[in-house]
């Protein structure tokens, strides 16, 4: 197998340009994956009501819970590649590559069995009523059926970005969301499936995708391709795998727990629609979040790539860039939600209450977001150049650490209640922000890591 000139650029072509080569592809990939599912919530809050999209938030947590497996073996065997294509070890990069297959399909399998047999009990623990257990169920039995698509889809999208080819990966994730923004408001307004209508078309995208994935990666004219032998599991493949992309798995995994508690808290103080409104708000910090994450998963390759060649000065800048874009994406979504949160909730619902209950937790909970690009930034640096505990801590911090004992306290000082449950958010914002800028100092001053060619990959 040849790298092939798209990956051998990584190493000696601007940087700029190839955070820009890389990045956009993905902005646009992971902000139009974000978009359709704002979509669905329009389409859903438009043409089904207030209380379905209530239900659909009471699913948010279930379905992190699906991607964070996807977002475990994809980022984890992405990485590898790159640093394995880095150092020109073309047999471990293929070999990561199938382990990653096989890996997909094992977790997929076992999360569904486990999702399905328990679903009314688990949507029950994430605070589901009478009024919106129905609209949750409906939706997830679709979603069930696409979490094999889901697991291969999303691990194989993030190793074809890496191996050079992020233009196309950026191609299949629009292609996957045209089909649903297409096929949603038919399945939904023609033909009256409600929730399960939006589910479908979700589905019928996932489908295509992975058919469009797995027929690149078949392709033995693809400088990283299946190859006989690759799929058979290796303890160091795998192990490598799990544990660089365990932050990214930890951290949807703590957003799912943040989401069940979140919504718990949300139904004691403010009811069913205080549930939809925090999923309105949760839409549009999606939407921010995979912008920045576009910047991140293009970041890697290079990150990757140069630090396993040695070439430090090169992962400082791209390091660097990603910052300045990243925060400047979370500064612009900090000024939008203080500005417009009403205008951006009527673009949901036209429920008069849950447009002010969604006004008044927008402007709350984003009033730090501006400082929030700096930590999932560095998180992923971390994660990038192959030091995963350090990546898995900044992770946590923001989602786990500091938001939870945060949403379990606040409520209850002062009775502010509701405003207590919006208040959590910026204050582990901040507090996750201070952190990670410690860490940072203490690894650029201390360890010098953008310095020091004899601190390497563990």
């Amino acid at each position: 197998m040849s790298n092939g000139n798209a990956a051998k650029e990584l190493g000696t072509a601007s940087i700029g340009r190839l955070l820009i080569q890389y990045s956009l592809p993905a902005i646009i990939a992971t902000a139009a994956s974000s978009i359709y599912n704002v979509v669905d919530r329009i389409f859903i809050g438009q043409g089904v009501g207030p209380y379905a999209i209530s239900g659909l938030a009471l699913t948010l947590p279930l379905l992190n819970f699906f991607a964070a497996f996807g977002a475990m073996i994809g980022v984890g065997a992405s990485t590898m590649v790159s640093i394995y294509m880095g150092q020109r070890n073309d047999e471990d990069a293929v070999r990561t590559l199938g382990n990653a297959f096989i890996l997909n399909i094992i977790l997929s399998i076992i999360t569904s069995v486990f999702g399905y047999i328990f679903l009314d009990d688990i949507l029950m623990l994430m605070g589901a009523s009478e009024n919106t257990l129905p609209y949750a169920r409906e939706f997830m039995e679709i979603a069930f059926i696409g979490n094999l698509l889901v697991h291969i889809y999303l691990g194989l999208n993030h190793i074809m970005r890496a191996s050079g080819y992020p233009q196309k990966s950026m191609y299949i994730t629009l292609t996957t969301v045209a089909i649903n923004v297409v096929l949603a408001p038919i399945y939904i307004f023609v033909f009256h499936w409600g929730i399960r209508g939006a589910a479908l078309a979700t589905l019928c995208g996932q489908i295509v995708g992975t058919i469009i994935v797995l027929r690149h990666f078949l392709n033995h004219e693809k400088p990283l391709h299946f190859e006989p032998g690759c799929f058979k599991l290796k303890g160091k493949i795998v192990s490598n795998i799990l544990t660089i992309g365990l932050p990214n798995f930890a951290m949807l995994l703590c957003a799912s727990m943040v989401v069940v508690i979140m919504n718990r808290s949300l139904g004691i103080y403010g009811g069913d629609f205080a549930i939809g409104a925090f999923g309105i708000i949760n839409s549009l910090l999606n939407l921010i979040a995979m912008i920045v994450a576009g910047f991140t998963q293009g970041m890697q390759p290079i990150a990757g790539f140069n630090f396993g060649a040695r070439n430090l000065d090169r992962v400082k800048q791209v390091f660097k860039l990603t910052l300045v874009c990243g925060s400047s994406v979370t500064i612009l979504g900090f000024v939008a939600s203080e500005l417009f949160p009403r205008f951006i909730a009527s673009m949901f619902t036209t429920d008069s209450q849950l447009i002010e209950l969604s006004a008044h937790g927008l402007r709350i909970a984003l009033a730090a977001f501006a400082i929030v690009g700096i930590q999932m930034v560095t998180s992923n640096f971390f994660q990038s150049i192959g030091r995963p505990k350090i990546a898995l801590v900044l992770s946590m911090t923001r989602q786990l650490i500091f938001l939870i004992p945060a949403l379990l306290i606040l409520p209850h000082i002062g009775n502010l209640g509701l405003t207590g449950v919006w208040l959590s958010m910026p204050v582990s914002d901040t507090l996750a922000a201070l952190a990670t800028i410690g860490t940072l100092i203490y690894f650029v001053k201390v360890k010098k890591i953008f310095t020091n060619y004899e601190y390497k990959l563990k």
